[in-house]
């Protein structure tokens, strides 16, 4: 993509986010979109086919960077040299602490259902790469799948709590004794 295409795009993004904190997903129509990106409707089709494609495509942006093998120091953490599951974990909880007002929005509407299979489907891997042992008697897919589950929901639970971060990650590591 070019520089005015990536432009496009962000402006889009921004557009569709900003939606999100003050109206559910399923209330926001192509036309608030472009009109809050100040871009015409050929410019959003030439993006995005439709407003789930939005959706899935902010979602693969998203879990790319959150669940990337190549992690960089940023400017709020520093996840960059710690690589176990907790510390995979916590990294991404800061990602969507940082979303957390339009993630709230998409998880509350009928767009919650896709991101929590983007989210699953990348949990999957990282419980994968972590997890090399299930207690004595549990096949190991089984425990991923519980995990992964566990995980997600402890997530959409914290979406509309006031625990922080480390609250979170206490609680789910204690519960699943990692």
């Amino acid at each position: 993509m070019d520089r005015r295409q990536l432009k496009t795009r962000e402006a889009v993004y921004r557009a569709f986010t900003s939606l999100l904190e003050s109206k559910t997903y399923s209330s926001i129509t192509i036309q608030d979109i472009i009109d809050e990106a100040n871009i015409g409707r050929s410019t959003f089709y030439s993006h995005f086919q439709t407003k789930e494609d939005l959706l899935n495509v902010l979602c693969t942006e998203i879990f790319d960077h959150v669940f990337s093998e190549h992690l960089m120091t940023e400017p709020t953490h520093d996840f960059s040299k710690a690589r176990d599951l907790r510390s995979d974990l916590t990294h991404i909880l800061y990602h969507l602490d940082e979303k957390k007002g339009y993630i709230r929005s998409i998880l509350s509407s009928d767009g919650g259902e896709v991101f929590m299979r983007y989210f699953r489907e990348n949990l999957t891997n990282v419980f994968e790469n972590e997890v090399r042992e299930a207690p004595e008697g549990v096949p190991k897919d089984y425990y991923r799948h519980y995990l992964v589950s566990g995980f997600s929901e402890t997530v959409r639970w914290w979406m509309n709590s006031d625990c922080s971060i480390e609250e979170v990650m206490d609680l789910f590591t204690r519960l699943y004794r990692l």
